[in-house]
């Protein structure tokens, strides 16, 4: 192995560069090989997302890396075939293969219109379109639209780090606007990340960062959110190894380090230990496990700062010794050295606010936090060398060297800014939900055999891992073996332990009884339920509410005012010195100077900046805790105004485990009947269907063959038996409901499931549903908070009354036989009748998309491990009604920290400068004190979120 350790290269052929476009093959299936002057075969493919694929001239391929494609490696293209298009003229690049198209080949007989199938990569044909390799890599990272022939958006999340007020935010915001191609930009203070979609006018990545970081003066780096990561340690230099040929499977290689390396791979192509072992000629050895992206940049940023602050300190303690210590009078040696140790201060610690306030003025057009920071540092700086050089002349002034209030004043500044970045790195992490993930894991089979301990990212697919008890489980997976019982509060929020039985899925982070489980593993650490709703917590922490909007007004103005106030105090206190003091100019002058500093540094729109992010980061992690899931600021901010909560029945007030009570046949064919009912259902996902179809087979039906199945939302499914339509749904659709048999199950106020054959009603079938046990107890609190309460359901009114009447549910709430449209226009009716009004949807996602998209906030209640495929705005990690409370008291909870954070920030800022300005005769704030109010302002900020920590639920 060479010292870069990199992958061994195989001996396969390479072409002349001066070689052109040239067909090697015929029609080989679904596949023609074409070789390039870039040294490539390029394999043209319908579906150019499959695991990558290997002709005789190829080693390996990387079809998502975004490298440019070395000697003997394959690069997967769409089909491109014009020639059979009537669009053929609108081609306009790329050069053709040689060959005939599949129509000309007699391989199909095409019409006009389907032969326009092949301008959108629907067939695969020997005339291929292709380019440049840069162009086949764009196409199989996604990022090229082949109708339009021109790249679509790319999305780019941003590390930043640096950014510690409102005012660095603002000047990365705005210094990503600038960039043309640069769509759905949102920024995050509190996670120190940006995040956007980028299109061909923009350029590269890597370009992009370069002029974000040479804008503002932050660092960047990106996160790839896109398969697995892997960070290993390598032999030799970690640059070098990353320069090297990519195996299969793997898309991306980024140096992190002299000797760390992060490998992004896919984890269905190959997997983590196989990775290890053939990556390089050595096997490769794990490195140190790191928290997410957004906690180790955080860290990292602590860490800077108290190193920052610790230096500080250590020169400024000598200077206030000089200063302050009954020591001999040395005047001027004193002064040398202090102002050596300032000069130090000045420019090795305070100096990294120089470019920045100077680019953010520049490149922006900010007035930032930073720039009051440089304008009062600098003017201390500035004022003590001229002190010293009045001491030095025998000319001493009155404030003396002065050179201690620099010093402090930029210490105290750093110091206040390493405790607020502490205290907010904390704060986030208390609420992190990927601290539940567990580190190792017991590799085992299905008959308990081995029992290998694992770093748990080395998990693949495929393993079985073995549970201990009172251990964490390491990732989502289905129980093989044993019995237990979980508790699963930390992720659910469920406080009764959860029995766990063969063929029970189980979900990462949870904590396991006293029974030992085999688990078939189903998603990897990377994509387990911890994963996924860590990754809604972030995206709410994203999202800003229209609170933050004042917010951002008001930040925006903040400086200017401050420095407009500075001026003010600077003018008033020489008026002052000179008319009513009666003092000379010089000495007016020193004492108006020492005042507009403390007004400069004392003021701090950090807590403003700080008063909403900070507690709506703390409400979604606490919520989470509770198993309820905010995908958005604006909910939290909301969801204390509900004044009415709208509840699908359904799976949602009841179990939605249906039972079939009776059955109706009303044809002598029962067995015909029961076949064809089944053959409907059997694919169908609906709890009725689901549960006509559990029935049935339990009693040994067998299911007909039904063709062009068709399912008809808020109805039911259609399709054909030999030829003749057969339907089974509600009782409406299949125009039953007027037979005496079937009004005779309606009125038992039972679930009515009919299946007809043509115009024959074949048979009926009866279903019941039971409560949920906190259904009533849900409804009941809501109603006595005042908030009204409806139920909308597609079921029969006879069913939906009677869950209605056993709720207390008014029936001028109650909604029947609605289908989707109807809930919708239900929920329309509430908000536009009577005005004002704030309305919940909670459903469990059956036919609910478009309701739940309509109300002002969507609650979707999950009964499984898979949370991401809800739009909802909210989700219920488990099946709790109780969840709908927790939303509405965190939002109440949260609000009132808003407020207090704003009240706050107000009354701090408001008093802070009219001390700092001397408007009370017997009391100031010293200039070399001023730098205190950062920890004054912010830390009772953070301290009033983290108390959402402390949530509480009696219900």
């Amino acid at each position: 192995m060479g010292t870069s350790g990199c992958p061994s290269e195989s001996k396969a052929g390479v072409h002349s560069a001066e070689e052109e476009f040239d067909c090697i093959g015929t029609q080989d299936g679904d596949r023609s090989v074409v070789d390039k002057k870039y040294h490539c075969s390029v394999i043209a493919q319908h579906d150019y997302s499959v695991s990558p694929k290997k002709d005789g001239n190829c080693d390996s391929m990387n079809a998502r890396s975004g490298k440019r494609p070395q000697s003997n490696c394959c690069q997967l293209v769409p089909c491109y075939d014009k020639s059979d298009c009537s669009k053929a003229e609108e081609l306009t690049t790329g050069l053709k293969t040689k060959g005939t198209g599949c129509c000309n080949s007699g391989k199909c007989d095409l019409d006009e219109g389907a032969k326009d199938a092949c301008c959108d990569g629907s067939s695969s044909h020997s005339e291929k379109l292709v380019s440049t390799s840069d162009e086949y890599n764009a196409r199989a990272a996604g990022r090229v639209d082949m109708e339009k022939g021109a790249t679509s958006s790319e999305h780019v999340v941003l590390d930043v780090q640096g950014l510690t007020c409102v005012g660095c935010e603002t000047k990365l915001f705005r210094s990503l606007q600038s960039i043309p191609g640069i769509h759905n930009l949102r920024t995050s203070l509190v996670l120190s990340q940006a995040e956007f979609d980028l299109d061909e006018k923009a350029g590269l990545v890597a370009e992009i960062i370069k002029s974000v970081e040479s804008a503002t003066g932050f660092t960047c780096q990106r996160i790839d959110n896109e398969g697995q990561e892997i960070e290993v340690v390598v032999d030799g230099d970690a640059k070098a190894f990353v320069e090297c040929k990519y195996p299969d499977g793997v898309t991306q290689m980024v140096a992190s380090g002299k000797q760390d390396v992060r490998i992004t791979y896919d984890p269905k192509v190959i997997g983590a230990r196989t990775l290890l072992e053939e990556c390089s000629d050595s096997p490769l050895k794990l490195a140190a496990p790191r928290g997410s992206s957004e906690l180790e940049s955080g860290k990292k940023h602590v860490r800077k700062t108290g190193g920052i602050t610790l230096l500080s300190a250590i020169l400024t303690v000598p200077v206030l010794v000089l200063a302050w210590a009954p020591l001999p009078p040395r005047p001027t040696v004193y002064g040398s050295i202090s102002l050596a140790l300032a000069t130090i201060v000045q420019f090795a610690v305070a100096g990294p606010f120089y470019p920045s306030a100077l680019k953010a003025l520049v490149f922006t057009h900010v007035i930032e936090m930073d720039l009051l920071i440089v304008l009062s540092t600098s003017t201390a700086y500035v004022f003590s060398l001229v002190a010293f050089a009045y001491e030095l002349v025998g000319r001493p002034l009155s404030t003396g060297q002065f050179f201690e209030t620099s010093t402090l004043l930029v210490t105290l500044i750093i110091l206040g800014r390493w405790v607020s970045a502490f205290a907010r790195q904390r704060a986030v992490e208390s609420v992190s939900i990927r601290s539940l993930q567990a580190e190792t894991a017991v590799l085992c089979d299905a008959d308990d055999r081995g029992g290998e301990e694992i770093d748990s990212r080395l998990l693949q697919y495929g393993d079985m891992f073995k549970v201990l008890p009172d251990s964490r489980i390491a990732t989502d997976g289905t129980v093989v073996l044993g019995t237990t019982e979980v508790d699963e509060s930390m992720v659910t929020g469920e406080s009764l332990p959860v029995e766990k039985l063969p063929g029970s899925s189980v979900i990462a982070g949870s904590l396991n009884g006293s029974g030992v489980i085999i688990v078939r593993l189903s998603h990897l650490p990377g994509d387990n339920t911890i994963s996924t709703i860590a990754t809604m917590v972030d995206q709410a922490k994203f999202s800003k509410p229209k609170t933050q909007e004042l917010v951002d007004i008001v930040a925006g103005f903040f400086v200017p005012i401050v420095l407009a106030l500075t001026i003010v105090t600077f003018a008033i206190w020489i008026a002052i010195g000179i008319s009513v003091r009666h003092q000379n100019g010089s000495r007016a002058v020193v004492n108006a100077t020492t005042h507009a500093i403390s007004v400069l540094i004392v003021s701090c729109p950090c807590a403003i900046g700080l008063a909403v992010p900070m507690v709506v980061v703390i409400a979604g992690g606490v919520a989470a805790q509770h198993g309820v899931i905010f995908k958005s600021a604006t909910t939290i901010e909301t969801a204390r105004k509900v004044s009415h909560v709208v509840f699908d029945k359904t799976g949602t007030l009841t179990q939605g485990e249906l039972s079939v009570t009776e059955e109706l046949f009303l044809s002598e064919e029962q067995d015909l009947a029961a076949s064809v009912a089944l053959g409907l259902a059997c694919d169908n996902k609906h709890p009725v269907s689901a549960a006509i179809s559990r029935y049935l087979k339990e009693n040994g039906v067998k299911a007909a063959m039904i063709s062009d199945t068709k399912s008809i939302t808020g109805k039911g499914v259609e399709g054909k038996f030999n030829g003749v339509s057969v339907r089974c749904g509600n009782t409406r659709w299949v125009s039953a409901e007027t037979h005496p048999k079937v009004q005779d199950l309606l009125s038992k106020g039972l679930t009515v499931f009919c299946v007809t054959l043509g115009e024959r009603l074949l048979a009926a079938f009866s279903l019941s549903d039971s409560l949920r046990p906190d259904s009533r107890a849900v409804i009941t609190e809501l109603q006595k908070r005042g908030i009204a309460v409806s139920i909308v359901s597609g079921d029969d009114a006879g069913a939906v009354e009677v869950v209605a009447l056993k709720l207390g549910i008014q029936p001028c709430y109650v909604r029947s036989r609605c289908t989707p449209g109807d809930k919708q226009e239900y929920l329309k009716k509430l908000k536009t009748e009577k005005g004002n009004q704030t309305v919940i949807f909670c459903g469990d996602g059956t036919n609910d998309a478009v309701t739940l998209a309509q109300a002002d906030i969507g609650v979707h209640m999950n009964s499984g491990s898979d949370v991401a495929q809800t739009a909802a705005d909210v989700v219920l990690m488990r099946p709790y009604l109780g969840g709908i409370l927790v939303l509405l008291d965190l939002s109440k909870a949260a609000f009132h920290r808003i407020f207090f954070n704003f009240a706050w920030s107000f009354v701090y800022n408001l008093f802070a400068i009219l001390l700092a300005a001397g408007a009370f005769v017997n009391a100031r704030i010293p200039p070399q004190y001023a730098g205190l109010g950062e920890i004054v302002s912010v830390l009772p900020v953070i301290l009033i979120a983290l108390q959402l920590r402390w949530f509480k639920r009696d219900y």
